[in-house]
This record gives C-alpha cells, structure tokens and sequence, in this order.
C-alpha cells in the first residue's frame, strides 16, 4: 500500500515506520509542524527542532522520503484556541484528544487528499474491519494504550488510519528500537501536552489568561488558609501547586464566580470522590451501544472503572461506576466508553 507514515521523533512512531518497510509498503514520512515558536519562543527552547533532526536522522538511515508539513494555523484553530478557552471557564479539557480527531487524522488528511491508502501513526491502538465497519480496539499494553486519545475519531477517519504497533508493548518496541538500531533508540519518551514540549502548562496558561489572586479555602473548617493566582491553574484532584503546610492538599471544589479554591486533605479528599457523574457531546465510533454495562475511562492510563450507563432525555448519558469512587472527575474531562477491548466512544464530563 502507500503509506503516509506520521513520523515525530521519538522511538514508537520510529520502530512502526521501519515495520511497514520490512512489510513491503510504500511509504512516505511526514512530519507535522504544529509548533509556533512565533508565539512561544520566550517560554522555552523550540522542541520541534531536536525532534526533527531525530526524524531526518531516521528517514536517512531507512531510505524514506520526508515532508514536513506546516500544520500551525490549525492546530492554533482548532485546539490551542479552544484548549485556551476551556480553561477560562474552569474545565479540564484534553488537548491531545483533539489533536488526533482535529489535526493528526483531521487536517492532514484534508492535506494529503486521496494520494495514499493509509495513515500510519505510532499509537498503541488496533483497527479491525467487520461488516464494512470500523472499530477502534485496545492493545495488549494496558499502560500504554492509547484508544482513551483516539477515541474521537469517526469511521471515515478509521477507515483510512493504520497503527503497526497494534499488537505490541512498550517493552517490545523499544527491544525492537535497539534491534533496528535506530538513532533515537535511547530516547526517552515525551511527557506532557503535545504541543508545549519543554515549557509548562502552568507557564502557557499564564501567557494567555494572566493572574488574578483569590482564595485558597479549607474545605472542612471554612477558613482561609491560603491565595492562589487564578482558578484556571487548578483541577479537581490536583495536589501540585498547593504550597501550603500541613498537607498533603488535594482540591476538591472550585467556585469559578468567585475565583475560590477549596482544598482538602486526603482523608476528605477520599470522602468527597465521585462515583457518579454526567456526560454530553456524545460521540459513538460505530452505533450507540445497546447494553447498560459498560467499562469506562476518565483519563489515559490502565484504569478502567465497571459502570452502569443510562441515556437521559437531553441527548446525556448519566454514569454510575461501580463499587469505587474517583478523586479526580472534573467538568471538561473525557470519559471514553468500552465494552471488552472495544472502544465505543466517549463524551465531555459535565
């Protein structure tokens, strides 16, 4: 096939590119600028550079032609902008989310047109055909599964996407990293929101919604204990940041109208844990799913929580988790929905 691989410097991306050659593909890398080092070169170093002498260095080294794509004005559109605007209204929204459904599989597809029968990325994720239909379905490394990221993406987009490290884990990829000796097989993975590389999110949000002091309140005696520079730095669950003794704190409540924080230790925090909550924006990869037990996901990571679903009238979906309560459920987060290995879907919490 012709493959438009999605190439981006670090080891995952790498070790896919080299097994659809070993595959016989036709491939062509390309890395996608999403960087604006216009508008944020006084933060921090520019990461897009480091990444993209690692990403010459390969397609060197495994004989395949390179684009770089200059994706910028979308990605500020269609994630920075709306990223931005989220957290200024005290959500939590997740960036990366968008990045697939909106840039990576999004606008690059609308780049490359119908010049190429795949798009290849390095996600941990599988795509399996059944019936002329598309489902999105995990991989065998809970840790590093990534459906929770892909989870937005419709059947048009799936149709097209390609992930050869499906059936991998992380310890096999970078086993294969060294095998291939590949140039950046020592690189240690990327933290963090995609698009800010070295600088922190903490420095980002304050480049673009400043300071504004407020309260920091105990949660269980009322009292001042504290001040804060704005509620947009702050996230249910959250613990960095509180510098204050006595802890550790964990926030438990934001009063948005009042610019208040209200935290908590971690007893309290424990006890003010939800175990249900509402979804909206629905979003289905395949159908509405059928049955009312389902597991479901609030964040990256190996956690998945049994939970019953029940569909409102307002086109919501109320969530009811099953014998456990979470800490951390804030307003802007993605809950994303499975039933076994597949990924249905998912929606905003609200």
């Amino acid at each position: 096939m012709k493959v438009a691989m999605l190439l981006s410097g670090g080891v995952d991306s790498s070790v896919a590119l080299k097994l659809l050659k070993d595959q016989g593909h036709q491939v062509t890398a390309f890395y996608i600028k999403i960087w604006m080092e216009d508008k944020f070169s006084h933060l921090g170093s520019c990461p897009w550079e480091d990444d993209l002498r690692y990403v010459e260095k390969i397609c060197e080294k495994l004989k395949v032609p390179l684009e770089i794509v200059p994706l910028q004005k979308q990605y500020w559109e269609r994630v920075v902008k709306n990223a931005i605007e989220e957290v200024s209204l005290g959500l939590t929204p997740n960036p990366d989310i968008w990045c697939n459904q909106r840039v990576k599989f999004g606008a690059f597809y609308d780049y490359i047109g119908n010049k190429f029968d795949k798009v290849a990325s390095g996600h941990y994720a599988r795509v399996i055909e059944e019936n002329k239909k598309f489902y999105l379905k995990r991989t065998p490394d809970p840790i590093k599964d990534q459906t929770y990221f892909l989870a937005f993406l419709n059947q048009q987009q799936l149709s097209r996407a390609l992930f050869p490290l499906g059936e991998l884990t992380k310890k096999e990829v970078r086993a294969l990293a060294q095998k291939f000796n590949l140039p950046n097989k020592d690189r240690k993975d990327s933290q963090g929101i995609c698009f800010l590389g070295k600088i922190k999110y903490r420095d980002f949000i304050k480049e673009h919604l400043g300071i504004k002091l407020g309260q920091i309140i105990n949660y269980q005696t009322g009292k001042q204990v504290g001040e804060h520079d704005g509620f947009w730095y702050y996230t249910i669950g959250q613990r960095k940041d509180i510098k204050l003794s006595g802890g550790p704190w964990y926030v438990i409540k934001k009063d948005i109208a009042k610019n208040i924080i209200y935290i908590a230790d971690s007893k309290e925090n424990i006890e003010q844990a939800k175990d249900k909550f509402v979804v909206g924006n629905l979003h289905w990869i395949v159908e509405q799913p059928k049955v009312k037990k389902l597991q479901v996901k609030v964040r990256h990571g190996a956690a998945m929580y049994d939970c019953k679903i029940k569909f409102l009238k307002n086109d919501k979906l109320e969530v009811v988790l099953v014998n456990v309560k979470d800490e951390g459920i804030a307003a802007g987060q993605f809950a994303v929905f499975y039933e076994g290995d597949i990924c249905l879907g998912g929606g905003t919490i609200i």
